[in-house]
């Protein structure tokens, strides 16, 4: 076969090819010798059958994407592309025959080696799994389900029921279960060169192989590095051409409804009252979910005129209320999941090519930047959200009442750049008419007051943004204390130290373990308040959603709202404060902020590596974002996936890092060699001259 395989210094594989159908089949052929184990672990995620050898923690998963039929919408989508993007379909074909020529590799002997590139299917039992052509779509699916947050509409109606609807904004933030990610663009006119910069990093739950995959993606059509999703074939979100590069944010955009269903059981199956007063027959089957160590488990799958029903069902929840929640989503109604876009973003040339093919794009909802070496640049909103009623974005609606329904499609909004800059920060910005919640702006505005504080700008000169830790959300807090009195020696001691502290949440900072351990105290303290009681025991749907409906996190995201909000339910927010702050002066942190401010990362088999994880700086709202739970945990499980600058005057220039490494197979020298670079805020050369490279093989 005519593909070769190169790596640089960091292990990242660099494919040249003389077809995009043989570089696919080599993208994921490479991708399933790096990634093999997060590879079984995304198919099986997507599936629903990840319970079958991680246990029953995954239970509460494997229900909803059984539920929400996400195999089923990933193969109505795949089923659509071969009919109307033949050429796309046939690329994804020829990744995933790679993928399965690659796993193929990585199947253990019956006696493994110690250094087998895929360990972890030894210690489960497992042999590596075949994909079929929709996979790569089914695991795009599973990555992005909960990527909008729709959780969130039960948490609004949760406090609006049980604290009034006017409540609803004093949690509005930026919540437990949000992917966000920063982003800037900076002209020509702003830079060293002339040519424009583009740069940041995408916020996600930081896992262990990381969810984006450095690649450089060689044939005579294109000649594209970027970071692309392990099971995913091409570039989707960030990529740098050579001529164009573009980048994306979460757009914060609301895309997804959940309906309340009236259900009913008949001899002939399971009816659902519609909005026009009659009962329809819904779609039901059962599956059996296997769970390592326990009983198999029967799920029973509703459809519904509105889409599957994902909670409760015609005998309620688990708790006997009497509900049932159904979730439309747009690739469900559309099959269309917007991969026809990912062919002509690789042959992308300048800033219209990518404005082009972004018309395609579907889910998610991302804000993108763009820029291209003739000065073109581009600021838009790309993917699909529907129109239907303000009240739909809120909260769920009752399925059996007229007014709910989706009539169309927004027109993706376009904005510009502000003396030479753009900024997107997941804050209220183009994609505000698409949303209802959107993170707070504090990223945004000190991203924004750092660009303006320097008229030119170098690639090089970017990592002082990607770490920068100073915390405006901090003022609130520290305004509290600023109005106590009569306080203890120790405390009062503590408030002066807290009030002289510069606000940045450094790793070796003492003050802002301090500041962090009584943030800590006032979370725990307004949640416990009899006040906030009845919206304590959250409702009783499935496991998986709860992080949404979890009051401690709501009230540690919400804090600076809380804290100015005039007046809240009788609530004595200095004495609160008073009391958070003797608690902390009496036993004060021993350490530094990243001393118990700890990478969390996930990984599907937890005891894989007994691995000591870093300290680190930054917070939920810093531009460096690493978000711990106030009030639960200091330890961060979300974090920058990946930092990146795109150099348009020269993509030598560019530069980029992940988390971990570009090998997910612990041992290798590649599985946590660029750990050191991501926490010291450095990045990695973008290395693109194949004559620079060491050959590895040929396909």
């Amino acid at each position: 076969m005519s593909a070769e395989t190169y790596r640089d210094a960091w292990g990242i594989p660099h494919l040249r090819a003389d077809s995009p159908l043989e570089l696919a089949r080599a993208q994921g052929r490479v991708t399933a010798r790096d990634r093999a184990w997060q590879l079984e672990v995304e198919r099986h995620r997507a599936q629903g059958t990840s319970a079958a050898f991680l246990g029953p923690e995954a239970l509460s998963w494997d229900r909803l994407a059984r539920r929400a039929r996400l195999a089923d919408t990933a193969r109505r989508c795949f089923t659509a592309l071969e009919q109307k993007d033949p050429e796309t379909a046939a690329w994804i074909r020829a990744y995933v025959d790679g993928v399965n020529e690659g796993l193929t590799e990585t199947k253990p002997e019956p006696e493994p080696e110690p250094e087998h590139p895929a360990p972890e299917f030894a210690r489960t039992g497992l042999t590596p799994g075949h994909w079929s052509p929709w996979t790569p779509l089914g695991v795009w699916l599973a990555t992005h389900i909960l990527f909008a947050g729709f959780p969130s509409k039960l948490w609004r109606e949760h406090v609006s029921t049980h604290l009034g609807p006017e409540a609803v904004a004093l949690f509005a933030a930026d919540g437990p279960g949000t992917a966000g990610s920063n982003g800037w663009l900076v002209s020509g006119g702003r830079t060293t060169t002339g040519h424009a910069l583009i740069a940041g990093d995408p916020h996600r739950f930081i896992e262990d192989p990381g969810v984006y995959q450095q690649i450089h993606l060689s044939c005579p059509e294109f000649d594209v590095v970027g970071l692309a999703v392990p099971g995913v074939p091409g570039i989707a979100h960030f990529g740098h051409t050579g001529t164009v590069a573009w980048a994306i944010t979460n757009a914060m955009a609301d895309y997804q409804d959940l309906y309340r269903e009236r259900l009913r059981r008949t001899g002939a199956g399971v009816e659902a009252l519609g909005p026009d007063g009659t009962w329809h027959r819904a779609a039901r089957h059962t599956e059996r979910i296997d769970v390592a160590g326990e009983e198999t488990v029967e799920v029973e799958i509703i459809e519904t005129d509105r889409g599957p029903v994902i909670a409760g069902g015609p005998e309620g929840l688990d708790d006997g209320t009497p509900a049932a929640l159904s979730l439309r989503y747009p690739p469900r109604v559309t099959a269309d999941l917007g991969f026809g876009a990912l062919l002509p973003l690789l042959r992308a040339r300048r800033v219209a090519d990518v404005d082009r093919a972004l018309d395609a794009w579907a889910e998610p909802v991302n804000v993108v930047q763009a820029a291209d070496t003739e000065g073109g640049l581009l600021h838009r909103v790309a993917g699909r959200v529907p129109v239907r009623p303000a009240a739909n974005g809120l909260r769920p609606v009752p399925a059996w009442e007229p007014g709910h329904e989706w009539t169309g499609w927004h027109t993706p909004p376009r904005a510009g750049l502000t003396d030479g800059v753009a900024v997107m920060a997941n804050q209220r910005g183009p994609s505000t008419p698409l949303g209802v919640e959107f993170a707070a702006p504090h990223r945004a505005d000190r991203i924004a007051a750092l660009l303006a504080g320097k008229e030119r700008w170098s690639a090089a000169d970017m990592p002082v943004i990607h770490t920068d830790t100073h915390l405006a959300s901090a003022a609130p807090l520290l305004n509290r204390l600023t109005a106590l009195t009569a306080l203890s020696p120790e405390a009062a001691a503590l408030r002066d130290r807290l009030l002289a502290w510069d606000r940045r949440m450094d790793a070796d900072s003492a003050d802002a373990a301090a500041y962090a351990a009584v943030r800590a105290a006032v979370v725990r303290g307004l949640a416990a308040h009899p006040a906030l009681a009845s919206v304590s025991v959250a409702p009783a749907y499935p496991e998986v959603l709860q992080p949404w409906l979890a009051l401690v996190p709501r009230v540690a995201y919400a804090l600076e709202h809380l804290l100015r909000a005039d007046g809240l339910y009788g609530v004595d927010r200095a004495a609160i404060v008073r009391a958070a702050l003797e608690e902390v002066a009496a036993r004060p942190p021993a350490g530094t902020w990243g001393d118990t401010h700890r990478l969390a990362p996930w990984r599907a088999l937890p005891d894989a590596a007994q691995v000591d994880e870093p300290g680190l700086s930054g917070d939920h709202d810093c531009v460096l974002c690493t978000s711990p739970v106030p009030g639960l945990t200091d330890r961060a499980a979300r974090g920058p996936a990946a930092r990146y600058v795109w150099d348009l005057a020269d993509r030598a220039n560019s530069r980029w890092v992940v988390p971990h490494g570009a090998s997910g197979v612990p041992g290798s020298p590649h599985h946590r060699d660029q750990q050191r670079l991501w926490l010291d805020g450095e990045l990695a050369p973008v290395v693109a001259d194949f004559d620079r490279l060491t050959k590895e093989s040929d396909d």
